[in-house]
């Protein structure tokens, strides 16, 4: 596909696509609340955010016009606004709650930081942890949205508490990712003290 674009399409084209997208998403989340007829418009965003995304540093890999530093910058700084404007529309959505659009924020993003410190101190990059990416993450936000766009909200209470399928399993995408976390920093605290014992 990066191949078959015009050469007038930049890497950095594709950057601004995915960063206009997560913007939509977070717009069109936010709409929903006066018409839910706009999550259609959010799938569509989803998936141009997705392609954005994905081809920037396609597109330079093929046309051999890599730049590293740039590159892993310029994608991981984009990658913190979209995943910080992505949760703040879906908290102020009608299906999500503004707490666990939040806690999935800080959840995203705390892995993230895990990425870039392994990256550092291991010397190689993993984006994604086992099967979870920012892949999968897209296509779950799609079945939700469809899921919403054809039965609604569906609220129910919990200890008094007002929440949504949303919520659910947002809350649970957020504790599923901070075990994630938990996991990967034992193992790599366990690998660097073997690689680094304690001086006598």
């Amino acid at each position: 596909m990066a191949a078959g674009l015009p050469r007038w399409i930049k890497p950095d084209h594709m950057t601004i696509l995915g960063l206009i997208a997560a913007t939509g998403i977070a717009i069109t989340y936010f709409l929903s609340k006066y018409d839910d007829r706009w999550l259609w418009v959010t799938c569509f965003l989803i998936i141009l955010n997705w392609f954005g995304d994905s081809l920037d540093g396609t597109i330079a890999r093929v046309r051999k016009a890599e730049r590293p530093r740039y590159g892993f910058y310029l994608d991981h700084i984009t990658d913190a606004y979209s995943t910080l404007i992505i949760g703040l529309g879906l908290g102020l959505s009608p299906y999500m709650t503004l707490a666990v659009g939040l806690a999935l924020v800080i959840a995203y993003l705390l892995l993230s930081i895990n990425v870039y410190l392994e990256t550092h101190v291991f010397r190689t990059f993993a984006s994604s942890y086992g099967k979870l990416g920012p892949t999968e993450v897209r296509i779950m936000l799609i079945l939700l949205n469809v899921v919403a766009l054809i039965h609604g909200e569906l609220p129910f209470t919990v200890l008094s508490i007002h929440i949504t399928l949303f919520d659910v399993i947002g809350l649970g995408a957020a504790i599923g990712m901070f075990i994630l976390l938990l996991r990967r920093t034992f193992q790599n605290l366990r690998t660097l003290a073997i690689d680094e014992p304690p001086r006598a």
